[in-house]
């Protein structure tokens, strides 16, 4: 075999190990960034507030809905308030308790640390009464009881983000008494948050490739592939990716690979979706339980929407392009217009949610209104269904501001979800209403917009 030869399998191999273990550095860095450093009685974890050391197995509640000045998680959603904490089930199960939720929709995703959705405990799945639930992995064997739901978690780390819907401002208190009734605790009734360490920074980028392959193969070690891709991943250990690899100790022509593949996965990775649903729109995350051995989708989710939930508790079809492909820009307004018989099919709540581009954040306005749906009390319907504004500046007919949703005075893109979806979303046989441009913004409306801005 040739020099080059050798050097192009070894470049090919790299993409593909970056390809398959790039989720578990994006969960290993979501970890960091999200893990309290904190514990509710205000202790640090570690012996100071830089230490990489945090708290798992701690629910964390967030008390308001996202506005563009939370920049932790990409595109928020402004629905919901989340519940979220980051699992070690690996030495002991974990007892999950549910409080009766009078009916309200909520959902508990748990995704392993490769990010499969493998399981969604809610409304939907287990109604909305109060419920006890046993989170076990591996060896370690439930115990048997008549109130403890057993739920097999397939890694030892877990991340477990919920969401609990809010009905606007008012309805915080009451959410944040339902968030207080939810419990994480020991087998033996204790609280089950314990010290962990991160081992990265809050903030820590993705591009040195030591680093990388020394947080993927700890991940590795802790969360084992299954038996039945295990030699595959057993061949990534030329290129330095393995659960018993030393990445300090790596050659400088592994590191230069890994450089390579990172480079190319990641630009990869950034290339918009296409219209695949028709008039603009397309569905960025298609997956159930699993991706399987589909691991370039997996990858793609995992650097671009992370935590999302499999498709039948919700579906996130998106929107960056307007129906003739020309890329969505605030200096233009676009039309939605759903049929009466045509608005989203949704068991639970359907929403559409405007973000900046550049940043992938909720876009500030002078109204605070983030998204638009079905429990919008200002929305106003007529008799050909719902017809919904998006631009930078108020629609100059007064009449149709209460179905204005603010744009960034540049490129967005927005998305629709649906919770609990219908069978037609689920079969992609229901027909998106194209995003349609209808006027371009001459200098007098940029100068509107930056007075409204001020």
């Amino acid at each position: 075999m040739s020099s080059s030869s050798s050097g192009k399998n070894l470049t090919a191999l790299a993409r593909d190990a970056v390809l398959y273990t790039l989720p578990l550095f994006e969960m290993a860095r979501m970890r960091a960034a999200m893990c309290p450093r904190r514990d509710d009685a205000g202790q640090f974890a570690g012996d100071s507030p830089y230490s990489t050391h945090g708290w798992v197995n701690q629910l964390v509640r967030g008390r308001q809905l996202l506005g563009p000045r939370n920049r932790e998680v990409v595109t928020p959603n402004n629905d919901t308030l989340y519940i979220s904490t980051w699992l070690d089930v690996g030495d002991e199960p974990l007892v999950l308790e549910v409080p009766e939720t009078a009916g309200r929709y909520y959902v508990l995703g748990l995704l392993d640390f490769y990010t499969n959705p493998f399981e969604s405990i809610g409304t939907r799945t287990k109604g909305s009464g109060a419920r006890r639930f046993l989170l076990h992995h591996g060896d370690v064997a439930p115990p048997a009881s008549g109130d403890l739901t057993p739920i097999a978690c397939p890694t030892r780390d877990i991340w477990l983000i919920g969401r609990v819907l809010v009905d606007g401002p008012d309805d915080l208190p009451a959410v944040h008494d339902l968030q207080d009734r939810f419990v994480l605790k020991t087998l033996g009734g204790q609280p089950a948050q314990r010290r962990f360490d991160v081992g990265m920074a809050r903030r820590a980028a993705i591009g040195d490739p030591r680093r990388y392959a020394a947080v993927v193969n700890t991940a590795l070690a802790r969360n084992p592939p299954p038996a039945s891709e295990s030699a595959l991943v057993a061949q990534y250990g030329a290129v330095g990716i393995g659960a018993d690899i030393d990445a300090s100790a790596l050659a400088a022509s592994t590191l230069a690979a890994l450089a390579t593949a990172l480079d190319q996965v990641i630009d990869e990775l950034g290339v918009p979706q296409p219209s695949a649903l028709g008039g603009g729109w397309f569905l960025p995350v298609e997956v159930r339980a699993s991706f399987g051995d589909d691991y370039l989708t997996r990858a793609h989710v995992s650097r671009n929407y992370i935590g999302a939930l499999g498709m039948e508790e919700a579906m996130y079809v998106s929107a960056d392009c307007d129906s003739e492909g020309r890329p969505l820009d605030g200096r233009y307004t676009y039309e939605l217009s759903f049929p009466s018989d045509g608005l989203p099919q949704a068991q639970a709540f359907w929403s559409i949610t405007m973000y900046d581009k550049t940043t992938c954040m909720l876009v500030d306005n002078a109204i605070d209104r983030y998204s638009i749906g079905d429990r919008s009390p200002h929305l106003r319907y007529d008799e050909q269904g719902l017809s919904l504004h998006l631009s930078a500046v108020p629609p100059v007919d007064a009449s149709t501001r209460s179905n204005w949703l603010p744009a960034p005075n540049g490129l967005f893109y927005i998305m629709l979800r649906i919770y609990i979806p219908g069978a037609a979303h689920l079969e992609q046989r229901f027909r998106y209403p194209p995003v349609r441009r209808v006027e371009c913004q001459d200098e007098s409306v940029h100068t509107a917009r930056n007075a409204l801005a001020s």
